[in-house]
């Protein structure tokens, strides 16, 4: 009888969501996901492309609209999509990682279906299956204002999209079995510019007019800075968050990070019928690299000519810490918060708990594993997502992932971080290793509020941004530092919360935030209000079969 029940209860959901997703301007894309063989940085290497594209074909979208992206995966292994910084509002079912979905398996199909709600901006998409990002896959995402919302800026002439990031000659499966074997990753062999060598890539400019740049690092492991040749930057847009303007010369971008900035075409006679160099060099790296690419003026020599723009110091973090804090909001914009409709400002909202997360190293039989306070997160048979739907015994054990650090010996362990829906959270990333960091959380943005070097003590809160922090979901945690993050806890679900940085993510630097509400402990009777329900194609796989 239950089931009955339940069954009729689950159709009733899906069709008021329906009716609710009806409603809303829809955009559809079909994507073919293959491997070719490519000539980059002068080496031969199988790549994954989206229809016959690498980088992919640009994700569009309005705020409000209702996106389909049915994949069909041509690859030879199991293949997962997620889309970095897009909130899920409700529905990390849509989440496409390992710890939400099952993957789509070789020869078959599967369509994600999620709303873009309240939010706008810059992001891009990526694969999350077996180290296959190393080969490629990714793509751009723009999420537009609706019309009548009005964007604190000129609107610009036209946009480029620009994802830079290391490249490998090294096959991803090599890579993986390199991880495997208890290796770190290798020095890059280059800097791409979307998918190209040096001065591959290049962007048409029209004297005087005015260009939105969408930058995003996806990369590997290596933060880059980013500075065109004899043309200043106004930055505009980080993750989502329209920022306080402010003209930059360069600007340092970590893995995962996304940024826009506007880019006014010269008119003088001679500076506007020159090339000039984009550049994309190394940050806090041993072996420098510089990826390049072009702007081109309408009959302008091929080659660029003149001084080009110094480069940061390579290992100077002060300089970089700096420029993290200096970018904060801009108050005077209705723009897409983490509380869109401004109804309360995150620097009154009391705290309810404090979570600690520290980022380490461990030796498993001589191989390398990262942590999170200890743990190494190992995944089960059946995604955590779906376990927790059908209420499997053993696949999560509550309370047992401890959010503080602690001086225990390092293990391996499913680490899931139960949640109040609706709860403000106050966390800290410590970093206490000589490389940098970068740190993800899936459904949502974070006021970033504070940043140092040493450890972290309550006695830093004093010195917290409460007024204008900048909110966005990827931060960069410097060598032997720590960051602060404010968190509303408003997007009930199964949430991943990752380094950015694909080997220590591979090696275990993760976990999961499972926010829902309370006396919400059934997930066949949470209201649609609170979170989507299971979709009707949801995909089995594990103990759900």
């Amino acid at each position: 009888m239950r089931y009955v029940v339940v069954g009729v209860l689950l159709l009733i959901s899906l069709v008021v969501l329906e009716l609710s997703n009806a409603m809303a301007p829809s955009v559809s894309y079909e994507w073919v996901v293959s491997y070719s063989e490519r000539s980059i940085l002068g080496a031969n290497k199988q790549v994954i492309l989206i229809n016959d594209m690498f980088p992919g074909p640009i994700l569009k979208a309005t705020a409000g609209d209702v996106v389909n992206v049915n994949i069909f995966n041509h690859l030879t292994e199991p293949f997962l999509m997620t889309w970095n910084g897009l909130q899920m509002r409700k529905n990390s079912w849509q989440d496409g990682v390992r710890g939400t979905n099952c993957p789509i398996l070789p020869g078959t199909n599967w369509t994600y279906r999620f709303q873009i709600k309240d939010q706008i901006g810059s992001y891009f998409y990526f694969p999350t299956l077996l180290f296959q990002k190393a080969a490629g896959g990714y793509g751009s995402i723009r999420v537009y204002s609706p019309e009548l919302v009005p964007v604190p800026f000129p609107r610009p002439d036209g946009e480029f999209d620009i994802l830079i990031g290391d490249w490998f000659y090294t096959d991803y499966r090599g890579m993986r079995a390199s991880l495997d074997n208890g290796l770190s990753l290798a020095t890059p062999d280059g800097i791409l510019f979307n998918g190209h060598g040096p001065e591959e890539a290049f962007f048409a400019f029209q004297p005087g007019k005015t260009y939105r740049l969408r930058i995003s690092n996806v990369g590997l492991k290596t933060s880059l800075n980013f500075r065109i040749q004899d043309h200043d930057m106004l930055l505009v847009e980080t993750e989502g968050s329209y920022v306080q303007k402010r003209t930059l010369s360069n600007l340092d971008i970590h893995v995962g990070q996304s940024y826009s900035v506007l880019v006014t075409a010269k008119t003088d006679p001679i500076g506007s019928h020159r090339s000039y160099y984009i550049f994309a060099s190394t940050r806090f790296s041993n072996s420098y690299m510089t990826g390049l690419a072009l702007i081109r003026y309408p009959n302008s020599p091929v080659d660029p000519v003149g001084p080009v723009p110094a480069a940061p110091e390579s290992w100077d973090y002060a300089s970089s810490v700096r420029q993290t804090l200096s970018i904060r909001e801009d108050l005077a914009v209705g723009a897409a918060r983490p509380n869109p409709q401004g109804s309360y400002h995150y620097g009154r909202v009391n705290v309810s708990r404090t979570i600690i997360l520290q980022n380490d190293v461990m030796s498993s039989s001589n191989r390398l594993r990262y942590t999170v306070n200890g743990v190494s997160f190992v995944f089960p048979e059946t995604p955590l997502k779906l376990a927790d739907h059908f209420q499997l015994k053993n696949t999560i054990v509550p309370n047992m992932f401890p959010t503080y650090p602690s001086n225990k010996t390092p293990r391996f362990g499913t680490s899931v971080v139960d949640i109040r829906y609706r709860d403000f959270v106050h966390i800290v990333f410590e970093n206490p290793l000589d490389e940098s960091q970068s740190w993800h959380i899936d459904g949502y943005n974070f006021w970033v509020v504070g940043m140092g070097f040493g450890g972290w003590s309550e006695s830093k809160r004093a010195g917290y941004n409460l007024v204008d922090a900048v909110s966005r979901s990827t931060i960069q945690v410097f060598p032997y530092s720590w960051v602060a993050i404010l968190i509303a806890m408003d997007n009930q679900g199964m949430w991943n919360v990752r380094s950015q940085k694909a080997e220590q993510w591979y090696l275990g630097e993760e976990l999961y935030f499972r926010v829902k509400g309370d006396g919400q402990e059934d997930p066949w009777n949470i209201p649609t209000r609170d979170e989507s329900p299971i979709p009707e194609n949801f995909l089995r796989c594990g103990r759900v079969l």
